[in-house]
């Protein structure tokens, strides 16, 4: 894979992070491809930019969420136009200083090229919770704490 695109699909990934970090509903939506899937921590699958920004509206408007602290772990391509993006990310809640183990995840971003655009395919941020391996929480949270 050439710079060029590791580096475009790496600005397409940190403006998704960005958005969330600013509770931008729209800005996130137009990182989708018409038919892009979202897959949240709590397993909500959402269709499309239309359902993205309909699903992530009442979300920042409603809540507190905490910002997105990540690292990203690989990017390689799946063909001419398409790259997979392997993250961690952790989360500090409002009014903490240090990362929440329970949010840890793992975030899969899929990426293809349209025309001269990268656009999600697929996002999907899945809790990285290691049942009975509580070293390995440790070991996640230490990585992305070094990160603040």
């Amino acid at each position: 894979m050439n710079n060029s695109v590791h580096d475009n699909v790496l600005k397409l990934y940190q403006t998704l992070i960005d958005a969330w970090n600013n509770r931008d509903a729209k800005k996130m939506a137009e990182q989708f491809t018409e038919q892009g899937v979202q897959i949240g921590f709590d397993g909500s699958k959402v269709i499309g930019q239309e359902e993205i920004f309909s699903h992530l509206t009442p979300i920042f408007e409603d809540h507190p969420t905490a910002p997105f602290i990540t690292k990203v772990k690989n990017i390689r391509s799946l063909g001419s136009n398409t790259v997979i993006l392997h993250a961690i990310s952790g989360m500090v809640p409002p009014g903490k200083t240090d990362i929440e183990p329970a949010t840890n995840a793992h975030q899969t971003l899929v990426a293809v090229k349209k025309g001269s655009d990268w656009r999600i395919e697929l996002f999907q941020n899945t809790p990285a919770q290691f049942h009975g391996r509580p070293e390995l929480v440790e070991e996640m949270t230490e990585e992305l704490s070094q990160l603040l």
